[in-house]
């Protein structure tokens, strides 16, 4: 039996096949350089997480589920792991306010639930800032949820350039609905 079975929990290894060291990780980790020298496979024992290719919570990100990921190619990811965030649970309800230019400006709507096609539903050219107000959240720069992904949690995002997502434009949008 699992002994972690009502905590989210993610290991991490150095290599493909959850060979070499391993980092067993319960939360936020920023850099994981001070654990292992890379990161090439994951087992998410339970949970949710996102994983980053840079330190900080940067740059390409995908998002994890219960599983294990023998070779960080079969998801997508270029690069080693080298963050992760995770996801808490959320009960409730969903509300995203999404805007087409920066600092809230320009036509906006709000979403309770998820879009495969902005640009279909709404007619909004771009999406730029958002405020989330209730649960998380993933955007893809295509629609029906595909291309790369960015992980909102409740907050504003005043200028998509500001979370390191210049030129990037948003075409759909998903709410994790997954849980630990």
């Amino acid at each position: 039996m699992n002994k972690f079975k009502n905590i989210c929990h993610i290991i991490f290894y150095e290599d493909r096949n959850f060979q070499g060291r391993s980092y067993e990780c319960m939360s936020d980790c920023a850099d994981m350089s001070s654990y292992l020298s890379r990161c090439n496979s994951c087992r998410v024992e339970s949970g949710c997480f996102m994983v980053y290719e840079r330190p900080n919570y940067t740059g390409n990100q995908y998002f994890l589920r219960r599983g294990e990921y023998s070779d960080y190619n079969s998801f997508g990811m270029s690069g080693s792991i080298r963050s992760c965030r995770l996801i808490p649970q959320h009960r409730g309800s969903y509300r995203l306010r999404i805007y087409e230019k920066e600092n809230f400006q320009g036509q906006n709507f709000e979403l309770l639930d998820d879009c495969n096609n902005i640009q279909d539903r709404y007619r909004m050219p771009d999406c730029q800032s958002c405020t989330v107000m209730d649960g998380h959240w993933l955007m893809y720069e295509q629609p029906h949820y595909r291309g790369r992904m960015m992980y909102f949690r409740p907050g504003e995002y005043r200028s998509m350039r500001d979370v390191g997502y210049s030129g990037m434009r948003i075409s759909s949008v998903r709410r994790i609905m997954d849980s630990c």
